[in-house]
């Protein structure tokens, strides 16, 4: 791509901070906000195409609407030629990289998925992850450890200890998750990704938000501005009469989301941006449906494939 890429960080990530060392020079990284409009106006006042990129890894859906949001926040000369891509992994791509991560680590240790704290439901969507860790994968252990929430590093390491582990080792569910030196009995079993497997699936979403753009002129903002719809709170109002629902609870769609991807932590195989990932259709019953059927079937395989994902 001939422009800026803008790599925007949120929790994750510390604010963009820890994607220092992870993009390569030429990737603007920005906290968003009136960081990420000063860059856009920069390029723009160039003459520079733009591609925005939220560098959430599927925990922080509120880091991609509010992306869209401040880009709607520019005139129509400066979103001209400004393009926002999709969000640069899901919590798929996320699990598919942890489990990566947990086949180099010997079965009797322990495995403990960390990452900085969100809101309480990206917290939730944490213990979701290490979960589908444990359960598609050959370690008996695996908990989870906030970085600045409860339970912390050390509570996690106590807890993985308790349970019979000689050894923890640190798999990385975040940007922002440094080495654990000086906590005893611990290991780090990261990066997450190698600096140039990060390289390759951003280049993968720049590409598509790009192509897309020349084919539609779709930019991107609209459909992010609800990426966030299902992150919260769904709440009734009680047996008033005026009972009903508010769509901010997660999406009870149970998507036994497959990713296909292979992480390429060297670098040296095939586009890391070549996935492809399913999600079954919500069986939510509707008033008055039939309730659902309940299918049985084998687990879905989470494991990455020979390709990568985008």
């Amino acid at each position: 791509m001939t422009g800026r890429v803008i790599a925007v960080g949120g929790h994750e990530s510390d604010g963009a901070a820890a994607l220092t060392g992870v993009l390569g020079p030429e990737v603007v990284r920005v906290s968003g906000g009136r960081e990420l409009v000063r860059e856009v106006r920069s390029a723009r006042a160039g003459g520079e195409r733009v591609c925005v990129v939220p560098m959430t890894l599927g925990r922080d859906p509120s880091l991609v609407a509010d992306t869209a949001r401040t880009l709607l926040a520019l005139d129509a000369l400066e979103r001209a030629g400004t393009v926002l891509a999709e969000p640069f992994a899901t919590t798929a791509h996320l699990v598919g990289w942890l489990r990566t991560l947990a086949t180099r680590v010997p079965a009797d240790r322990a495995l403990l998925v960390t990452a900085p704290s969100g809101d309480p439901f990206s917290d939730a969507d944490l213990f979701r992850t290490a979960r589908l860790v444990r359960q598609y994968g050959r370690h008996r252990t695996v908990e989870v450890a906030l970085l600045g929430g409860d339970p912390g590093l050390a509570e996690g390491v106590r807890r993985c200890r308790a349970l019979g582990a000689p050894r923890v080792v640190v798999l990385p569910a975040a940007w922002a998750v440094p080495e654990p030196t000086g906590v005893p009995h611990t290991e780090y079993g990261g990066p997450l990704l190698s600096a140039s497997a990060a390289a390759g699936v951003l280049a993968s979403r720049v590409r598509e938000a790009q192509d897309r753009y020349e084919r539609s002129g779709d930019d991107g903002v609209a459909r992010a501005l609800a990426a966030d719809h299902d992150h919260g709170h769904a709440h009734s109002h009680g047996p008033d009469g005026h009972d009903h629902d508010h769509g901010h609870g997660h999406s009870h769609s149970h998507g036994h989301s497959h990713s296909h991807g292979h992480d390429d932590r060297d670098g040296s195989g095939p586009d890391p941006g070549g996935d492809h990932h399913h999600r079954t259709p919500s069986h939510a019953p509707r008033s008055g449906a039939e309730p659902p059927v309940r299918h049985q079937g084998a687990a879905p395989d989470l494991v990455p494939s020979h390709r990568s994902p985008r």
